[in-house]
């Protein structure tokens, strides 16, 4: 590395093909150290895993320093939690309440709205004592999604229908259901066209909006439909003047 011109660049194959790396071993941190002088971070959706080329190289090297994207990510997601321009609507998605559970409450506390998508809907739903099928269910979360409801109110907003499969395939037969109707033996894979207009009126309105996490199965592209629809609503509301943040994985 140190026989590098001005100029140049030395570019590492994938670190995660080392077992080190995500182990945040503390030889392989110092390997990757010595191959430098300076080391910058500028990857904001990493910045958080204690990997060797995130956390452990930091040991080994006295110049350290954040990117120009990361203090750009910085500055707008600072700026938006701490003084959002009203209203301020949030979009959870993702399969799990487990994973995003300090997000919702964190939300609550400072969104108008907190609209509710992804493989979550069916945890809340069963909560509220709605049947959910063969959807997934997290059944170690049903007390904490009535407590949310229960604390929340009309701010966390939840779907009002969805597109149910007989199986979890692209190509599986799929119907659109009222959620107060899912049917036994069936699973919730998107949020449906009206809970898709419902939240896409709520982003029209607002004039922050922070979206994680997908409304469905986007991955098969005939559960990807509500997923796209909040990203062209959120492009659009971007067009009109709004902030907008998209983040996760």
């Amino acid at each position: 590395a140190m026989a590098l011109k001005d100029g140049e660049i030395l570019l590492l194959e994938n670190l995660r093909f080392h077992a080190e790396e995500e182990a945040n071993d503390a030889e392989f941190s110092r390997a990757l150290a010595s191959l430098a002088e300076v080391y910058v971070d500028d990857a904001f959706g990493a910045a958080h895993r204690a990997h060797a080329s995130i956390e452990g190289i930091t040991h080994y090297l006295t110049t350290r320093a954040a990117g120009l994207l990361m203090e750009k990510e910085l500055h707008f997601l600072g700026g938006v939690l701490a003084s959002p321009a009203k209203p301020f609507v949030a979009i959870i998605g993702g399969a799990k309440i487990s994973g995003k559970i300090d997000v919702i409450e964190s939300l609550l506390t400072r969104a108008d709205r907190v609209l509710i998508g992804g493989g979550m809907i069916y945890t809340f739903l069963k909560a509220q004592g709605y049947e959910i099928g063969a959807s997934l269910l997290e059944e170690d979360k049903l007390d904490m999604a009535r407590a949310l409801i229960a604390r929340a109110g009309d701010r966390l907003v939840l779907p009002t229908d969805t597109i149910i499969a007989t199986a979890f395939n692209n190509d599986a037969e799929r119907r659109t259901v009222p959620v107060t109707a899912m049917p036994t033996g069936e699973i919730g894979m998107d949020i449906g066209p009206e809970t898709e207009q419902r939240y896409a009126r709520e982003i029209a309105g607002a004039r922050t909006i922070v979206w994680n996490g997908p409304m469905g199965v986007f991955e098969m592209p005939n559960f990807a439909h509500g997923t796209l629809a909040i990203a062209n609503a959120m492009a659009a509301a971007t067009a009109t003047g709004a902030t907008t943040v998209v983040g996760g994985g």
